[in-house]
């Protein structure tokens, strides 16, 4: 079966799993943000299915222009259990791609910092779950 999402639901998945990794970096703080979200989002492209095409296209990501840590996460954290409900509702078999997706580039950006994943990266991870399970 095939399964056409529009360009809204397309956005809404693009903003959940850039965002997820945007977070992850702000929770970095001066513990090398740019390489946890280099890593991450370089991570996303690793994803397949209908879900690696949609985070694959060259097209906008939703505003994760939050001033903090806390305004972004009012973003991305609903956008992850959105994403989830969205996928569930309309192509099931990509739900647990997604999620895993998401995972795998949250992992991966944790690693980046020199001495492993702090306190902060674990703790906006499990919120980051959170949010994926929520669905």
């Amino acid at each position: 079966m095939s399964v056409t999402l529009n360009d809204q639901d397309k956005t809404t998945l693009r903003t959940a799993a850039y965002g997820a990794v945007t977070l992850l970096s702000t929770a970095a703080g001066a513990d090398s943000p740019h390489k946890v979200a280099a890593q991450g989002s370089i991570a996303l492209t690793s994803a397949t299915g209908l879900v690696g095409h949609v985070l694959a296209e060259k097209s906008s990501v939703g505003d994760l222009s939050g001033k903090s840590t806390a305004q972004l996460a009012d973003q991305v954290l609903p956008a992850l259990t959105a994403a989830m409900q969205l996928l569930k509702k309309q192509a099931p078999e990509e739900a647990a791609n997604f999620r895993s997706t998401v995972l795998v580039a949250l992992e991966t950006g944790a690693r980046a910092p020199k001495n492993g994943p702090s306190p902060a990266l674990t703790e906006m991870t499990r919120k980051i779950t959170e949010a994926l399970d929520a669905a």
